[in-house]
């Protein structure tokens, strides 16, 4: 996925330094309210300076406002590279698979492909706009947030530090479970999207030979199957949410108590509580917001690479790069000793065929099901390429 990110994001890389400048100042500003709070407290509640507290108030609001608006605009430019994104991967898929042969299409499947153009493209722009939103400043607000918890109280880091060790533990079990479930469910929708496909084109064998219910069966079973795995990445996911609360919670009621001792103590002041206590819950927040972005990424990385193996196939009939314009026997159709073998097949579904058809003239090609008749139209059509022989239209090579 780092492929398909770094080839088309280039573009955007403009605006996705006005995205990290955006967050780095929604950020600092975030950062810096508590910092405010807890002057207000210790110089302005304990005092009684009422218009200190006025002064600097005024000052968090102007802060809180350009907060607002830096973040609103992050959001917006965000959400305008990851659509432009999911636009021009979606134009580079299609134009790939435009030029792809009937070996191609038949090695992916057409229900993948299409699932690749459709959802899998719209997993990872998904995942954009959440780094673009929640990812970038993450990082900032903690670094900066336990910079900031330093400078009030360093003898309560100790706190800080069991809090991230035991969110970086549950998150990252939980993730390490859910990687190959999201490489399931992509197989899984695969799956359902190829059944539907062939059930819709044939609608009428089915009804002629009343197989409905076999197919019922066969849809059923697919079903079944995506409905399993997404339960199981949906229990992992469900259980994400409520150990992070926990967490932040268990470690809100630690700085209460010890905070409380250490006022007692006087080697805190309560301003500096509230302040650490405030960088105290930033922190536990950001990470919270990247573990989200973290739970979105294992998805969106299957989804990237399954794309990039669309982008990275090399189609099997490549055009001639000086082709012929004047025909030499228009309207003609030659079939020169050609041949065709599938990939992986024991025999060839085609061999030793010559024929010649004149313009007007009617030729029928006769056979039984499987005798290679869609093949040999193909051949005709340069849908694929001939393993021997010449395929000649207007008395010249296809190829």
């Amino acid at each position: 996925m780092i492929h398909l990110l770094r080839t088309h994001l280039r573009p955007y890389r403009g605006p996705i330094l006005a995205i990290v400048a955006l967050q780095a100042v929604q950020a600092l500003a975030s950062l810096y309210l508590p910092e405010l709070n807890a002057d207000i407290i210790d110089k302005g509640v304990v005092t009684g300076d009422t218009d200190y507290i006025w002064r600097v108030g005024g000052v968090m609001l102007a802060v809180t406002l350009v907060q607002v608006v830096f973040a609103v605009t992050s959001v917006a430019v965000g959400a305008r590279v990851a659509m432009g994104f999911g636009r021009d991967v979606r134009d580079a898929l299609f134009h790939r698979v435009t030029d792809f042969s009937v070996r191609e299409v038949t090695t992916f499947g057409a229900p993948s492909l299409i699932n690749r153009i459709t959802n899998d493209v719209q997993q990872v722009q998904v995942l954009l706009v959440m780094v673009f939103t929640m990812g970038v400043g993450a990082p900032i607000t903690i670094v900066g947030g336990i910079v900031m918890s330093l400078r009030q109280d360093v003898g309560m880091g100790w706190l800080l530090g069991v809090a991230l060790i035991g969110l970086a533990v549950a998150v990252g079990s939980i993730i390490v479970r859910m990687v190959p479930l999201f490489r399931d469910m992509q197989d899984r929708i695969d799956a359902i999207n190829r059944v539907l496909r062939e059930q819709i084109t044939g609608m009428r064998v089915v009804r002629a030979f009343v197989r409905e219910p076999e197919e019922t069966a066969r849809f059923a079973r697919v079903n079944d199957d995506l409905t399993a795995t997404s339960l199981r990445a949906g229990r992992l996911m469900a259980l994400m949410f409520p150990t992070l609360i926990l967490i932040l919670s268990l470690s809100s009621v630690g700085v209460l108590w010890f905070g409380a001792e250490r006022i007692d103590t006087g080697d805190m002041s309560a301003g500096a509580l509230v302040a650490f206590l405030t960088y105290f819950s930033l922190i536990l927040i950001a990470v919270m917001m990247a573990s989200f972005v973290a739970l979105m990424t294992p998805r969106a990385a299957v989804c990237g690479d399954r794309i990039q193996e669309v982008l990275d196939a090399e189609p099997s009939v490549v055009a001639s790069e000086s082709p012929v314009v004047d025909l030499t026997d228009p309207g003609a159709l030659e079939l020169d000793g050609v041949g065709f073998q599938y990939p992986g097949a024991d025999q060839p579904v085609l061999q030793g065929i010559s024929l010649r058809s004149r313009p007007g003239q009617t030729t029928a090609i006769i056979g039984s099901t499987g005798a290679g008749k869609t093949t040999l139209v193909n051949l005709v059509a340069r849908l694929m390429d001939a393993t021997e022989g010449r395929v000649l239209v207007g008395g010249v090579d296809v190829r």
